[in-house]
């Protein structure tokens, strides 16, 4: 169901690939695409508040082009960065179930495979993210406990925690701006 602020938009409504290139050395995956974010523009974490705070701290540490994303089209690039996510189908209630990132882990470790040559760091948002991310990493024992600023090394990849840039973290203030642009440059130097 649209939102009445974007009635007269056209929804994308289909799977939300990943965003950024293809050769990137960091990889940040996500949770799944917002209802009325990526499931209405097409592009990872574009069109809502938690895509707002995202691509902004992206951009404060070099590793976007700009500090918003509207819409596909709007001129924003990633720098050595690609963002996907375990679920890239808008999930009903807006709230991916453990069986909906089981049932699309492939594809999430398709898109590992084929970043993995260039590969040298992942930031997970969030601890759905995190248990998607085990599996495709090989089920390491014993499993890495998630928390916010947390550094791993697993399968010859730095592998950092960040809280999700929901609205629910950023707005209450688990999640600040400076918490995640720390966790980021970590990432990004670890590249």
């Amino acid at each position: 169901m649209k939102r009445a602020a974007f009635a007269s938009e056209e929804y994308w409504g289909r799977p939300v690939p990943g965003f950024g290139p293809m050769d990137a050395a960091l990889l940040i995956v996500g949770l799944a695409p917002a209802a009325h974010g990526a499931n209405r523009t097409g592009r990872m974490f574009t069109g809502d508040r938690s895509g707002d705070f995202l691509y902004r701290a992206m951009f404060n540490v070099g590793l976007a082009s700009q500090p918003t994303a509207t819409h596909i089209g709007d001129g924003l690039t990633l720098h050595g960065v690609r963002i996907t996510a375990p679920v890239h189908c808008a999930p009903p209630g807006n709230k991916p179930t453990p069986e909906e990132r089981d049932n699309c882990r492939m594809w999430l470790e398709e898109e590992f495979a084929l970043l993995r040559p260039t590969l040298r760091a992942v930031l997970v948002l969030g601890a759905f993210g995190w248990n998607a991310l085990m599996p495709v990493l090989g089920n390491p024992r014993p499993r890495p406990k998630f928390g916010h600023g947390v550094e791993v090394e697993l399968a010859g990849l730095r592998v950092f925690g960040s809280f999700h840039v929901s609205q629910q973290n950023t707005f209450t203030g688990r999640l600040t701006p400076a918490m995640l642009e720390d966790v980021l440059r970590r990432a990004k130097d670890a590249c």
